[in-house]
């Protein structure tokens, strides 16, 4: 009797320390019921999607049974497309894509948040500064976005319909959101620019732009968007969520540690996590322009109570076939899984 009591309480403690440890508290966790996904990314190097390069590298994807694997993409656009077309299964991307893809009759919805303000800047480049110098003279410019009809375009629409400008009054350009945004800049092929960090601190520092809009904190973004705009998420299909809800809680799991991380993350332990194909042979800068987008990235990966109002409000001004009235915004986000990863962090 005593050996067989003794052989179960090992049984119970070898379980016990198989149990994922956070924080130093230990946490059992389900069994994902996909352990082997596809995640695509609209443009990885951009610190917009740092907490996604963050779950990677730490192993907080291992940590939770997940092997993912993430397909880069030179912009948000382009990424939804995967995930529509089947070659991904859930996306990191703008939180609008959910409410778009509802639009036409598609259901998708975003599960944890990365992003609380947008990192997008709207800039114009210094040579060009003499002829542009408000929102109000881009009638005509060449502007740079990462990709039409992503986040970048959807931010320098809203802004320039505040100053009286039109998208169609421009050229939105897609450069992407890595090194092909300096040679855009560099070889003349655009005047003005719509994109995010750590690309516009380089280009701020080295005097080649001049900022125009900044929705890297949450006061700037309030001023363009009149309340709180949600930014970078997770999301996938509505069926892959209720398919797989344990693989999505995984992937949730994830993410809110790494939201939580880069709260309190010293500046050597950014550049000790972040590749070095990342940091644009300067990781000055790189810490830099991480500190310039530090407030944007959320807490505790939960969608704040205004801000599906608040993106359904400019991506009606961004593209005006979309109908207010036929969007069921508690369709296209759940706060169920965040907070139930966040719990797990207190």
């Amino acid at each position: 009797m005593r050996n067989n009591w003794m052989r179960g309480a090992a049984s119970f403690c070898g379980a016990l320390l198989a149990a994922v440890t956070l924080h130093g508290v230990a946490f059992a966790k389900d069994t994902p019921e996909k352990p082997t996904l596809t995640m695509a990314v609209g443009g990885l190097p951009g610190l917009y999607y740092l907490p996604v390069l963050t779950a990677q590298q730490l192993g907080y994807f291992k940590d939770e049974g997940l092997d993912v694997t993430l397909e880069d993409f030179a912009g948000g656009s382009k990424a939804l497309e995967a995930v529509v077309g089947g070659s991904a299964d859930v996306g990191a991307g703008a939180f609008e894509h959910t409410l778009f893809m509802q639009a036409k009759g598609q259901r998708y919805r975003a599960f944890a948040l990365m992003g609380r303000a947008p990192q997008i800047v709207v800039a114009v480049l210094t040579s060009k500064a003499d002829k542009i110098k408000t929102l109000a003279d881009f009638k005509g410019a060449k502007v740079g976005v990462s990709a039409p009809g992503s986040s970048t375009d959807l931010v320098l629409t809203v802004a320039l319909r505040k100053a009286g400008v039109q998208r169609s009054d421009i050229a939105a350009i897609g450069v992407g959101s890595g090194a092909t945004v300096l040679a855009a800049v560099g070889n003349g092929q655009i005047d003005a620019l719509s994109n995010v960090d750590p690309m516009m601190t380089k280009l701020t520092q080295s005097g080649a732009i001049k900022v125009l809009v900044d929705t890297r904190t949450v006061k700037g973004t309030q001023e363009i968007f009149g309340g709180t705009m949600p930014a970078g998420t997770l999301y996938a299909p509505e069926s892959f969520i209720q398919k797989y809800p344990k693989t999505t809680q995984a992937l949730a799991n994830a993410i809110v540690r790494a939201d939580h991380w880069l709260q309190t993350a010293s500046d050597a332990d950014l550049l000790k996590m972040v590749p070095p194909a990342y940091l644009l042979n300067d990781s000055a800068l790189y810490v830099q322009a991480f500190h310039n987008v530090r407030e944007a990235y959320s807490p505790d990966g939960i969608m704040p109570a205004d801000g599906p109002a608040t993106s359904l409000r400019a991506l009606a001004s961004f593209d005006t076939r979309l109908d207010p009235k036929k969007i069921d915004l508690n369709a296209t986000y759940t706060n169920d899984f965040a907070r139930k990863a966040a719990a797990q962090l207190k």
